[in-house]
């Protein structure tokens, strides 16, 4: 399932809307995942990094840290979230996306979970995710073939010097 980074109106204009309420189906249950997955390996005042890898295998970085980011610009106001996070949320261009009465329909998409627990969650998202990014990064340095500065001279074809 991709991910459908637009507002239904959007949608609507572009002739997009199957995709658009598909996305937002697999949003609706990634935020139950990351809450099922706070629920599930939240002990003894740890939260277990496998929260997030059990999130991230079924629904990718890119839905989860959305979802997440929605939850925290829909509570601007509760600062259990950390400066860090709340910078990087706002960071991040999320359309509003009014129903018809004007309510934004991303306050559904918000994790109802402890927003410590969440703020965490993100937190180890947010890592995960960025050194998933530089494994990437290295593995594509590496599959780069050298470039070579000279043609190579064989023994065979240098003239012999009197």
């Amino acid at each position: 399932m991709s991910f459908y980074k637009h507002s239904a109106s959007y949608a609507r204009e572009h002739d997009e809307l199957a995709a658009c309420r598909a996305s937002n189906q697999a949003n609706a249950a990634c935020k139950e995942a990351i809450e099922a997955a706070i629920r599930d390996h939240y002990r003894d005042n740890r939260l277990d990094t496998a929260a997030v890898d059990q999130v991230v295998q079924q629904f990718g970085y890119d839905r989860a840290l959305h979802v997440l980011a929605i939850t925290v610009c829909q509570a601007d106001w509760d600062k259990r979230y950390s400066p860090d996070n709340r910078a990087w949320a706002n960071a991040l261009s999320i359309p509003a996306n009014p129903d018809a009465w004007a309510t934004d329909r991303n306050c559904y998409l918000a994790v109802s979970s402890h927003p410590g627990l969440v703020d965490l969650f993100l937190s180890q998202t947010r890592k995960a995710y960025a050194q998933e990014q530089q494994k990437t990064s290295v593995r594509d340095m590496l599959k780069k073939r050298p470039e070579t500065t000279s043609p190579k001279i064989s023994a065979k074809s240098k003239a012999p010097e009197h």
